[in-house]
């Protein structure tokens, strides 16, 4: 019988869809499948996890979820290396960081119950765990970011956990390196019943942008991220400014990262300078969990744009898509697999192409209804959460014959 909690999806799901998920779960009833990461919380994988590992348990797989913990010096080594690995951090790692890193891991194998048909190590916290298996299982590696761009010296450390993997997920092929392994590739998806996601009354909407301080006399351009210069906020504003001489609107800058963290609030305070004088844009400091409040946000816009200098998947604009907007994105990360151009919304590579596409988009309310609704069926097909609870079955198949 299907779990109620899958039977939920079935009227957003594409036709079918539910029906082979159980059929394919018949196989796999009683299997074993672990997952091991850093954290119950926050975003990336914890937020993968949180909403998969219900879903696979209503199945009949056996699915658990292990954290790997560790004290202030293992904790420290890991930011560096996931600094490393992106591509931002020292290009080399003192021995004693290396040390520190893999001693936690050792500690966190003697403690948890790694046991399993398949087990799940996701990101870097986790990875030398690998050097601890034990048993017959399969071991996997779930990497939710870009390492294309890692430092060698700090690859070659994790290439070194790598090798004791028996296959390795990325999100893109690009976002790999060569590997001696199998390497597979698993896209993340959008919950579309999450707080986030879930469809809201139009009192509903009107009533979070009220008590946001948004008023909805002009059409809305959104965009959600964290403040950030990676995220390029004072590039979304000049674009925005450009458009506006041609299309009247409104800006909305909906973000988080400010707290105790000296780079967002420098950021903050340069796009509410910028923003002095116009009392058309609308910076917002809201937490990155403030779902309903960024779920009614991204309702309420007329077009949502997404303009990082770099990225690495970023569900932002898939987000937007299900809700039926056109995106105005950069062509950076995993954005250009979310963006059909001219069927699903733009990519772009600079603040005068994102100023085009904005004033193309305001100017044309057929052209944003036909985006808004191609991007809603292509998320609908590709980037849905049971698109995702599907791979996940299908690699546990793979893995145990």
């Amino acid at each position: 019988m299907m779990s109620v909690r899958l039977e939920a999806y079935r009227e957003v799901a594409p036709r079918g869809g539910i029906e082979l998920l159980g059929r394919l779960a018949d196989r796999l009833h009683g299997r074993r499948f672990v997952h091991v990461n850093g954290s119950r919380f926050g975003a990336g994988s914890p937020e993968v996890l949180t909403r998969l590992i219900p879903m696979l348990q209503g199945l009949g797989v056996e699915a658990t979820w292990e954290v790997v913990v560790g004290d202030p010096e293992s904790y420290t080594a890991i930011r560096q290396i996931e600094r490393g690995l992106a591509g931002i951090g020292p290009p080399a790692l003192p021995e004693a960081t290396v040390r520190a890193y893999r001693a936690a891991a050792a500690a966190n194998a003697a403690a948890l119950r790694l046991e399993g048909d398949v087990v799940m190590v996701h990101d870097v916290a986790a990875l030398p765990l690998g050097h601890h298996r034990a048993g017959g299982g399969r071991w996997v590696w779930g990497c939710h970011g870009d390492l294309s761009h890692a430092h060698r010296r700090v690859w070659n450390v994790a290439r070194a956990d790598l090798e004791r993997y028996d296959a390795a997920v990325f999100p893109l092929p690009r976002f790999a390196h060569r590997l001696p392994i199998p390497t597979l590739i698993v896209h993340p998806a959008v919950d579309p019943l999450s707080e986030r996601n879930r469809e809201l009354t139009r009192s509903a909407v009107d009533g979070t942008l009220a008590r946001l301080g948004v008023p909805r006399d002009k059409p809305l351009v959104v965009q959600i991220a964290p403040y950030a210069r990676s995220k390029d906020p004072l590039g979304v504003v000049r674009a925005y400014r450009l458009a506006k001489k041609y299309a009247d609107c409104r800006l909305v800058l909906a973000g988080w990262g400010v707290n105790d963290n000296p780079e967002g609030r420098a950021v903050l305070d340069e796009v509410r300078e910028a923003a002095a004088t116009d009392p058309d844009v609308h910076p917002l400091v809201l937490p990155p969990d403030a779902g309903v409040e960024l779920n009614a946000l991204q309702r309420a816009a007329a077009v949502v744009v997404h303009k990082p200098l770099r990225e690495d998947f970023g569900l932002a604009v898939a987000e937007a898509m299900w809700k039926g907007k056109p995106v105005v994105a950069s062509a950076v990360g995993g954005l250009a697999a979310q963006v059909i151009p001219e069927v699903t919304g733009f990519t772009v590579t600079s603040v005068e192409g994102a100023a085009f596409r904005l004033r193309q988009l305001l100017e044309d309310a057929d052209l944003r209804a036909r985006l808004g609704g191609a991007g809603r069926e292509y998320v609908r097909r590709s980037f849905l959460i049971t698109r995702q609870l599907g791979d996940y079955l299908a690699l546990l198949a793979s893995l145990t014959g």
